[in-house]
């Protein structure tokens, strides 16, 4: 234990060999995670993977000479910036519960689905895709529900099942991308330092065309291939609903205040409380029978709007619809389904601080720095390197949270805002994950719409248009945020 309590010597400048090797120990655990644990590697696997690499990198840094209590306190203090992203995600969680028995999420769905029709399916496909997944933050949830039904109906069509796919995932990971419910989009922020709300609404700026070009080309698509069947299938879906929820179109003042809310700029905080109460009491108002069966037993109304309340908050809430599809849609695990998001974070935030308190991050980032010279080529570094982390790590959160950790310093001495790197994170991160095979998104989606990555990969347009798009909006200096800018 001497190792530990020696005094800080003279701290020595780490080598580039010595700075990858923490992260090719994390690469190596998290590529056997995958092999070893499949889809269950974020139930607690990638965590250990981050913490034995911090352990690591802890080793390099002591041998560097650096004094453990330094390195203690940088954990801590990277840890602590952090906080607020955590507080956030715990209340995604309630508001999830709260808008699920308040109906306004059924409601979206439902009139979500009205839109289908066989002309312009692949076009919808993609609106109701990402409604859903914007109403929910899951585009791994949306794609296993609502996906799953797309796909047979428009294989009833005579669609392609890949151009199916191919437009749910774009929908599906437009809605995960700019919903302040997803998890991805509240982390690309805390690694970068910027708020959620402000993150965003910068994403608007590259998201947008990519989206609007997505849309094009698959209502081309739609216009000039020929398809025969019907949308019968949504009927049933639309009738589970029905049956099950009172969709009273003043479940729509929910979303709209939080977004008015949103627009004049309240914090994220305290927005999603907002948000989150009137959920709960939307569902005293209109849903009675359900806020009954949720809370169980012979109680008064009070008693049981109390209990269902609090239960979807902060636990496990699932609504049964007598559809096995919708029901595994409606389901949430309010504020306990954010825990194992959070460890991640926390182990991620350790991995981070060890690797900055001996430089070892700076010293990779001062190698790639050197190819870039310009607003451009560093935001392509900072997206090739997301995609990088997609294809080695296999796994969506590491490709946000380690290149945010390596670049925030360099974009910051760039002159450029935070919002510039969290953008280009998700840009290039939370969407090219599912582009990969053996990522965790990639191999999750092709099992459950049953098509292969790589013949999806073609019709997945806004997967991949996404960082071009990213790429090419900073080498055109488009509304590119600068730190000096607020100086003028």
């Amino acid at each position: 234990m001497a190792i530990f309590k020696k005094e800080e010597k003279e701290q020595k400048q780490p080598t580039l060999f010595q700075s990858f090797i923490p992260i090719i120990v994390l690469i190596g655990l998290l590529s056997l995670n995958v092999a070893f644990f499949g889809d269950a590697t974020l139930d607690g696997s990638n965590q250990i993977a981050l913490l034995i690499a911090a352990a690591v990198a802890s080793v390099i840094s002591i041998n560097l000479g650096v004094n453990w209590t330094k390195i203690r306190l940088r954990i801590v203090k990277t840890i602590g910036s952090a906080m607020p992203s955590i507080l956030i995600l715990l209340m995604i969680g309630a508001l999830a519960g709260a808008w699920l028995i308040s109906g306004v999420v059924p409601a979206l769905i439902f009139y979500g689905l009205k839109v289908l029709h066989p002309s312009i399916f692949l076009f919808a496909a993609v609106v109701v895709s990402g409604l859903v997944s914007l109403a929910t933050g899951s585009s791994w949830s949306t794609i296993a529900t609502i996906g799953v039904a797309l796909l047979g109906i428009g294989a009833a069509m005579g669609v392609s099942k890949p151009m199916i796919a191919g437009a749910i995932i774009s929908g599906a990971y437009f809605g995960d991308k700019m919903s302040p419910l997803s998890d991805t989009t509240n982390l690309a922020p805390a690694m970068a330092g910027t708020d959620l709300f402000t993150h965003i609404r910068y994403m608007i700026i590259t998201t947008g065309p990519t989206m609007i070009i997505t849309l094009i080309i698959f209502l081309i698509i739609g216009f000039t291939q020929k398809t025969s069947g019907t949308a019968a299938d949504t009927e049933a879906v639309q009738l589970a609903i029905k049956n099950t929820f009172n969709l009273n179109p003043l479940l729509f003042l929910v979303p709209i205040i939080l977004i008015v809310i949103i627009i004049k700029k309240v914090p994220p905080l305290p927005s999603l409380f907002i948000g989150t109460l009137l959920g709960v009491v939307f569902a005293v108002i209109f849903q009675p029978d359900l806020v009954k069966q949720i809370a169980g037993g012979d109680f008064s109304y009070a008693h049981s709007s109390y209990l269902s309340g609090f239960k979807a908050m902060y636990g496990d809430i699932s609504v049964s619809t007598g559809d096995a599809v919708v029901d595994e849609l409606f389901h949430t695990s309010g504020m306990s389904g954010m825990l194992l998001t959070i460890w991640l974070i926390l182990s991620a935030m350790t991995f981070g601080g060890v690797m900055e308190s001996s430089g070892l991050l700076m010293r990779i980032t001062d190698e790639i720095v050197k190819f870039a010279k310009s607003t451009g080529s560093l935001v392509a570094s900072t997206a090739v390197s997301c995609i990088f982390f997609n294809v080695t790590a296999s796994d969506q959160y590491i490709s946000i949270v380690v290149p945010g950790k390596m670049y925030a310093k360099t974009f910051k001495k760039m002159d450029l805002k935070p919002e510039v790197l969290s953008r280009t994170l998700e840009d290039a991160g939370t969407v090219t994950s599912v582009l990969v095979p053996w990522n965790t998104g990639g191999a999750t989606q092709a099992r459950v719409l049953g098509v292969p990555t790589l013949e999806y990969l073609p019709f997945a347009f806004f997967n991949y248009i996404s960082p071009l798009m990213s790429i090419l909006v900073a080498y055109l200096n488009v509304k590119i945020r600068r730190i000096s800018d607020d100086k003028k």
